[in-house]
């Protein structure tokens, strides 16, 4: 069989593994981006999701000639206006030389400042980011040390601000990914990372860190050897790590991880059946993967969700995003269903990213060519999809963005990176993805709000029903609306996220149904707000509840 048929196959040994290792294969040459050609920034807004780029100029504008991909996302759940992302930085599209960029937002991700790479001049690769309970950032960053032995870095930024510290050393090795436990028991705030094992400064392929970043514990082997996925931990602070492996997908769990006091050992190895294989050089990202495999877990219970975008076993389908749930901590998996609803088999979903909202909301994105014109079958558009009650069934596939083609702006790179990240409250998705809206591959910030999200949250209340605003986001104005199941009077009282009341709208005397009331965005003296999250408070007949809003200007 040849190389090319083992990796479409997904059947990937240490051999395969190294086609995609990360390498400089070229030197840095300084490139200043204010002699670059600029054109606009993208942007878009409708009801169910905003959309930013996030790689730009300290005008705003985009910068022409320059790629950025594979980017990572963290948010303060503390304070939501603060967003950070980081990419792989290629300063001209003529060189594979790539660093650790990043760009952060103040204001809920309608505005973002690049202030040039962490590190500039200086090789790096795979970037990862997370966040704790704290609202600290970490930074995940893949480099290469004298003897070209890779090895990673992990920056910080603990004082609430938008700068990061010099980086602490943190093992690690190649195609790496980084998860914080964010729970409250005695692994709280421990960082835990694992990578390829095929290439690595350190014999292993998993650390740990159980002092909030440091230091990092000496490397050890994950049982199973999983390569190109993801980690989750659960409410108990038990450790998944998903990838390829032993298995075609596998999954692998450990109860001791959390504990600073033992040794990390793995309680099991599971096979995850996804009906394929994790996929690399399929023809849509010709150099790179067709997806990572995604672990994720549901605070509220014992589930666990393994998703990844595979090249189907049953029908040779090219790629579709297929999911598995246990409802067991992991030990036994149900079988697995398509989230994508195309009909037939010859459409390519890819770069399947999911995320679990603190609610137990599972949002997943991808990809898709389902529409793509037939002379250019390999144009994408970002796709989403939703499950409000622990994956049994899921809402509409919903475009979320116009058609583009992935094959353009390759710095000397044939592919568009090697996946997306998401990362949900309970409000929302927060995505940092690629594409080349802009005709080059540059990396954007959206906020996908599900459109039902509020609908059928007050059944227990026998007069309040359907609260929600539209849009929201929004940028002018927007309509609250909400249902009345008897006559009464109401108040919405409008607050910032310091709880300060800012505006109260009433009405008196409402017939039972379907009301709206429009808020323009003004406190009481009629001043406009700045941008940033809103709650409202609506209150009828001793009965209420609140919603967030984002107001952006």
């Amino acid at each position: 069989m040849s190389m090319l048929s083992i990796l479409t196959y997904g059947q990937h040994t240490k051999s395969t593994q190294q086609l995609y290792r990360e390498l400089p294969d070229d030197a840095y040459i300084p490139t200043h981006r204010s002699n670059m050609p600029k054109t606009a920034a993208y942007r878009y807004r409708n009801s169910l999701i905003f959309t930013n780029q996030v790689n730009i100029d300290a005008d705003g504008n985009n910068i022409v000639g320059d790629a950025a991909n594979e980017p990572s996302i963290a948010f303060d759940p503390n304070n939501p206006d603060r967003i950070v992302i980081g990419w792989r930085q290629f300063d001209n599209i003529n060189s594979n030389f790539r660093q650790a960029g990043y760009a952060y937002s103040t204001d809920a991700g309608d505005s973002w400042t690049f202030p040039g790479p962490i590190d500039p001049g200086v090789f790096r690769s795979d970037p990862v980011l997370d966040f704790d309970t704290a609202g600290n950032f970490y930074y995940n960053s893949l480099t290469l040390d004298e003897s070209n032995n890779m090895h990673c870095d992990v920056y910080r930024i603990q004082d609430g601000g938008v700068a990061w510290d010099d980086g602490i050393y943190a093992k690690g090795g190649d195609k790496q990914w980084m998860r914080i436990d964010k729970t409250e028991g005695i692994g709280a705030g421990n960082n835990y990372s694992f990578w390829s094992s095929s290439f690595s400064a350190c014999s292993g392929s998993f650390t740990r860190s159980t002092d909030l970043g440091d230091s990092y514990e000496n490397c050890i082997p994950v049982s199973g050897d999983p390569y190109w996925g993801t980690l989750a931990v659960n409410a108990s602070g038990d450790l998944f790590i998903a990838g390829g492996g032993e298995y075609p997908i596998t999954l692998v769990k450990s109860t001791t991880a959390k504990d600073p006091n033992q040794n990390v050992t793995w309680d099991s190895v599971k096979s995850v059946n996804l009906d394929g294989d994790l996929t690399g050089w399929s023809p849509i990202n010709p150099s790179g993967l067709l997806g990572q495999v995604w672990v994720d877990v549901d605070s509220n219970n014992d589930n666990v969700y393994v998703l990844c975008a595979v090249e189907r076993t049953s029908n040779g389908d090219p790629g579709d995003i297929m999911f598995a749930r246990s409802t067991d901590g992991g030990e036994t998996f149900e079988s697995p269903i398509r989230i994508n609803t195309d009909s037939g088999t010859s459409a390519i979903q890819w770069f399947g990213t999911m995320s679990v909202a603190p609610n137990g909301r599972i949002d997943v994105v991808w990809l898709d060519t389902r529409d793509a014109p037939s002379d250019s079958p390999h144009d994408s558009a970002l796709y989403y999809s939703y499950s409000t009650d622990q994956g049994i069934t899921w809402s509409e596939n919903q475009q979320m963005s116009d058609y583009f083609n992935p094959h353009i702006g390759y710095p000397q790179q044939n592919k568009m990176g090697d996946y997306f990240d998401m990362k949900s409250d309970n409000d929302g998705a927060h995505l940092a993805w690629t594409n080349t809206l802009n005709g080059g591959e540059d990396v954007y910030y959206s906020y996908i709000t599900p459109e039902n999200l509020g609908i059928s949250d007050y059944t227990h209340n026998s007069v309040l029903g359907a609260l929600k605003n539209y849009p929201n986001p929004f940028i002018d104005r927007t309509t609250i609306s909400f249902v009345l199941k008897e006559r009464t009077g109401v108040s919405i009282d409008i607050f910032d996220l310091l709880g300060k009341q800012v505006k109260s709208l009433t009405a008196t005397n409402l017939s039972p149904g379907k009301h709206t009331i429009v808020w323009d965005g003004t406190n009481a003296n009629g001043t406009h707000l700045s941008s940033g999250f809103y709650q409202y408070r609506i209150t009828a007949n001793n009965f209420s509840s609140t919603k967030k809003m984002l107001m952006l200007r």
